[in-house]
């Protein structure tokens, strides 16, 4: 375990061309409320400036990692973590923007909920007014993730309630669990290891809170394109690599036809637009790294802590709901205020 520090949140970035949108990330940081934070910026051999000349000024406290080479995602935050100060992370993506209170409401949420280790933040849509960007990560039982909530109405966001895991573009998690685990699994580069950390998690124990009041504007996929080849090629191998190393065999035994029916459905689906490729090699790669992925123990499940039940009823079940993009935020059941 680590030693306490002063710090309550830890802050990370991870930058790699991201354009003119950092500038206005750590202009959202600069002006929060609460000032019980640092910021770790990772720039992963950005090639377009992005990382430079960053107003600073405003921050308690500011540190640039200036990487010589694109660490993906999931390792440029797992470096942040090792040298955070916070006993929280808070995850910020460079295309987004924080609400002046999004620190306080999450402080308040993590003193409302001690025994809590990851939340969730509301997502808006940057560039579409009206429009979520997303409320929590969701997980379909037959092994499919998305993004509850992205580009449904704002008149749709629930209110607090529990997900399946806390979207990688404002996710909060507890410094010393998140280390606990080992971060992010880094062969995932990015895509899907945010829900593959939370499924971990969970399996240990742990719930997922999701906040409405902690509010972050995101431009979806502006850096790294929504519908472009890099994003279908890694989400489709991640989600399989998520799902065959992470679901408990009894459940996988039951789920498994419906999970190879969807990615049928989702490959011809794709086939039809110029994403097919991309999407057949990340599926054909998934499948043949999935026996290197289970014997490697680094990022690997821990010993189930929980009932089947338990791990199965914080999953979506609605196939539908999934192909709509719906929010799926549950009732809290079992998380005490104390």
């Amino acid at each position: 375990m680590l030693a306490k520090s002063n710090l309550l949140f830890t802050v990370i970035i991870v930058n790699h061309n991201g354009g003119n949108y950092p500038a206005g990330a750590i202009q959202s940081l600069a002006a929060q409320t609460c000032r019980d934070f640092e910021v770790i910026f990772v720039d992963n051999a950005s090639r377009d400036g992005s990382a430079l000349h960053l107003e600073t000024d405003g921050m308690p406290s500011f540190t640039l990692l200036l990487e010589d080479e694109n660490h993906g995602f999931a390792r440029g935050n797992n470096l942040a973590a090792r040298q955070a100060k916070g006993d929280w992370l808070v995850l910020l993506n460079p295309d987004a923007a924080a609400h002046p209170d999004w620190l306080e409401k999450i402080a308040e949420a993590i003193e409302r909920f001690p025994s809590t280790r990851m939340f969730a933040s509301t997502q808006y849509a940057m560039e579409s007014p009206g429009l979520l960007d997303g409320a929590g990560d969701a997980y379909l039982i037959f092994g499919i993730p998305w993004r509850g909530g992205v580009c449904r109405p704002r008149s749709e966001l629930p209110g607090i309630g529990e997900c399946f895991s806390p979207c990688g573009a404002g996710a909060v998690y507890h410094r010393d669990t998140f280390l606990s685990h080992n971060g992010f699994d880094e062969r995932f580069f990015c895509f899907c290891e945010d829900v593959d950390l939370g499924f971990r998690m969970r399996l240990a124990g742990e719930n997922c809170i999701f906040l409405p009041d902690a509010i972050i504007e995101h431009a979806g996929g502006a850096l790294s394109g929504r519908q472009s080849d890099f994003s279908h090629y890694h989400g489709a191998r991640n989600r399989l690599w998520t799902y065959f190393k992470n679901m408990p065999w009894p459940i996988m035994l039951v789920t498994l036809p419906g999970h190879v029916a969807i990615s049928i459905y989702l490959l011809i689906r794709h086939k039809m637009t110029r994403q097919g490729d991309a999407t057949w090699r990340g599926m054909r790669d998934g499948l043949t790294g999935i026996g290197a992925i289970r014997r490697d123990k680094s990022y690997g499940p821990p010993k189930r802590k929980v009932s089947l039940w338990k791990i199965a009823r914080a999953m979506a079940w609605n196939p539908f709901a999934m192909s709509k993009h719906e929010v799926h935020v549950t009732p809290l059941r079992d998380q005490a205020e104390r």
